[in-house]
């Protein structure tokens, strides 16, 4: 029988829809201070979030939709430049208007700190981006809840490499079989699955018709008492919102 030892958590789209109203609306905000013609509508920004990290999807979308740019100072420092204005807008905007997280994230938080389920992080985005986010919208102590935040740079290749949650599991001295992955996106999943642990999938915004192949469970959100979570794929039984005791029931099926 296997024991569920942690819990690694994606970040954006997982914890809080971060995407459409915050991470795009500080890169239109920062695209339209440089006065540059780019603006990333919600449908175009949903196409883009194939490529994750800010800097790789900016790179991309010059590629991809801009191939006659030209910028005079080096492209590859110009955009570097474009992700720190970025970073800094969508921590000031997290701390003057906090994000209110996902269906049944802070509750399952807390009973795993009180069950003794060791948490983790594991993202692309930024360690300021994944800290204003837990300090504003979770509790001001809310990093310390986290053995460790895998984000960002950490790991050589960003998802869907499994780079990032390798890193974690090393950091943590976990096996990814002692684990289960709670992430939102395909890109999400296909890194999880390549570090061997197990997922679970709450759908966001942009990412419910993707393609969860291999997934313990899919859901909408992970429920609350008074708000039952939809079942998208998989079994949790009578349950109507994902505690600790399913995810152990999930390990071991």
């Amino acid at each position: 029988m296997k024991e569920l030892q942690a819990l690694l958590f994606d970040v954006d789209g997982t914890l809080a829809e971060t995407e459409r109203d915050a991470h795009r609306v500080a890169f239109n905000e920062t695209f339209a201070e440089y006065k540059l013609d780019w603006n990333w509508s919600i449908k175009l920004y949903g196409k883009l979030l194939a490529v994750t990290g800010g800097k790789e999807r900016m790179k991309f979308f010059l590629d991809k939709y801009r191939p006659g740019y030209k910028q005079l100072n080096d492209a590859h420092d110009f955009i570097i430049e474009l992700h720190k204005n970025k970073t800094k807008r969508y921590n000031n905007m997290l701390r003057d208007n906090p994000l209110v997280l996902r269906p049944g994230v802070r509750r399952l938080l807390e009973e795993a700190r009180n069950e003794g389920v060791r948490l983790g992080i594991a993202t692309t985005t930024t360690p300021e981006n994944v800290t204003s986010l837990l300090e504003h919208s979770l509790a001001p102590d809310a990093v310390s809840w986290f053995e460790v935040i895998a984000a960002g740079s950490m790991a050589k290749a960003k998802k869907p490499a499994p780079d990032i949650y390798n890193y974690a599991l090393q950091q943590m001295n976990l096996q990814a079989d002692q684990c289960i992955a709670i992430e939102d996106s395909q890109n999400g999943i296909r890194s999880a699955q390549a570090a061997g642990i197990p997922t679970l999938i709450t759908v966001s915004n942009y990412t419910r018709n993707e393609d969860f192949s291999g997934a313990m469970l899919v859901l909408d959100n992970l429920g609350e008492p008074n708000q039952p979570l939809t079942v998208l794929k998989g079994d949790v039984g009578d349950a109507t919102y994902v505690n600790i005791n399913l995810l152990k029931n999930c390990l071991n099926r």
